[in-house]
């Protein structure tokens, strides 16, 4: 029976997303017959873990479907023993330890935690949401992305081209299997960016524009300053319409997205701390790798946690947007590459050579510390333009400058270190097995 892994990793309370991914599990399991294990990677404060416990014990029980809800101590565990087996000397698992589960917020790293024990339960597919994120109904049922997701990730793409409503496959691209599947969010755009473009779209266009590859043509950099963070925008659900094609990463969101074991057991995510954006860089590689994916309209509801609208929330984030645009100074130079490079990324299977793009990542790290020093200036100069709140940011970022330089280039530093070690690890934790981690709900 094929496997699949549903995850949720949350640092948040998220009482109501436990409860609704469960109703998404059990409708998987009954819909296509296929077992689901539900995974929630908890990283919550003491009090919220234990209302999560509870949320989680009353999930009703359903066939197909098995719950693993891990705190912290349980991920190290398990996370532990698979990098000891795999590194060899403690050393060596150590570090690799502290880059997959670290001390501070990493939006790679929690990912990339899924990937691995994913591997242990045998799954054949990842499939990621968030906790900040409601489901789509129509005609009061929910709209859950995992229809999509199963009806065509890891099929031949040319044996489901014509279920899809469009088809944008390249030549010579229908053999492979559709490695991808996402949808984006509806409503609000990002609560914090949107403050920016509230108060100063020309200031908004200048940050935003910071994550754009460098020669952007202005019809096409004005177009796509307007449409990130944006999502779907506000429209409802009319339907399935479903497009095989290589994704753009513009197109989809990190609470809907689902990636075949081909893809993930090769390649992780960055495990950047403190950094939004970098756990986007699988969908950048797919797409310019030309493997087949599936755009789908099934998109979640955005939905902004309290904590977010607070001031200490506030100020989290912007660093964290902040640090994105410095690590978007490393990460173009690598898109560059897998961009020119094309499908020559894949080997004679179709699979991603890792080796290679762990070489573009590693020769990242060389670039000139100038360009990112002038990114900060420009990142600071804006913060204090705006003004009001915005220049507590500006002041912390130039308290931290040393730190953020030094961060962002260790960052992909830390990168390719993993990359070097991660098909092992992968290949660890699937020899590990099932037995490995815990079910709350058997």
């Amino acid at each position: 029976m094929r496997r699949v892994c549903l995850t949720l990793p949350t640092h948040r309370a998220c009482t109501g997303t436990i409860a609704a991914i469960g109703e998404e599990a059990t409708y998987g399991a009954q819909k296509f017959g296929v077992e689901v294990h539900l995974l929630i990677l908890d990283s919550s404060p003491t009090p919220v873990l234990a209302e999560h416990r509870k949320a989680v014990a009353a999930l009703p029980a359903s066939p197909g479907v098995t719950v693993h809800h891990l705190d912290e101590d349980e991920q190290r565990a398990f996370l532990r023993e698979v990098a000891v087996r795999s590194a060899g000397d403690s050393a060596s698992a150590d570090r690799l330890l502290e880059l997959m589960l670290p001390s501070r917020v990493s939006y790679g790293a929690c990912t990339n935690r899924a990937f691995l024990i994913a591997q242990a339960l045998g799954c054949t597919s990842v499939h990621r949401r968030d906790s900040d994120s409601r489901y789509q109904y129509a005609d009061g049922e929910p709209i859950f992305p995992l229809h999509q997701e199963l009806t065509y990730l890891g099929q031949r793409a040319d044996d489901v081209q014509k279920s899809a409503t469009r088809s944008k496959l390249p030549p010579g691209s229908g053999d492979r299997r559709v490695a991808v599947a996402g949808g984006s969010f509806v409503g609000e755009m990002s609560v914090d960016v949107a403050e920016i473009h509230d108060l100063d779209p020309d200031t908004y266009g200048e940050l935003v524009g910071l994550s754009l590859p460098e020669g952007t043509p202005e019809i096409w950099r004005n177009h796509l300053i307007d449409a990130s963070f944006r999502g779907a925008g506000n429209g409802t659900f009319d339907g399935d319409h479903a497009m095989l094609a290589p994704i753009s990463p513009m197109r989809v969101d990190m609470c809907n997205v689902a990636l075949d074991h081909e893809v993930y057991r090769r390649v992780p995510l960055p495990p950047a701390t403190d950094t939004i954006g970098t756990d986007y860089f699988l969908f950048h590689l797919t797409h310019d790798a030309r493997l087949p994916g599936l755009q789908h309209n099934r998109h979640i509801v955005n939905f902004h946690t309290e904590e977010r609208r607070t001031d200490a929330g506030f100020l989290a984030y912007q660093v964290r947007f902040a640090k994105f645009l410095l690590a978007k100074a490393y990460l173009n130079t690598v898109y560059a590459r897998t961009a020119e490079a094309g499908d020559t990324l894949l080997d004679a299977q179709g699979c991603v050579r890792a080796s290679v793009v762990a070489g573009y990542v590693r020769d990242s790290v060389a670039l000139d510390r100038t360009e990112v020093a002038h990114r900060l200036d420009v990142v600071q100069a804006a913060y204090r333009r705006l003004g009001g709140r915005f220049t507590t940011v500006a002041d912390t970022l130039a308290d931290r400058r040393s730190r953020l330089l030094d961060e962002a280039r260790d960052d992909m530093a830390d990168f390719a270190l993993l990359m070097d070690h991660w098909e092992a690890l992968a290949d660890t934790s699937a020899a590990a097995g099932l037995g490995q981690v815990r079910a709350v709900n058997r």
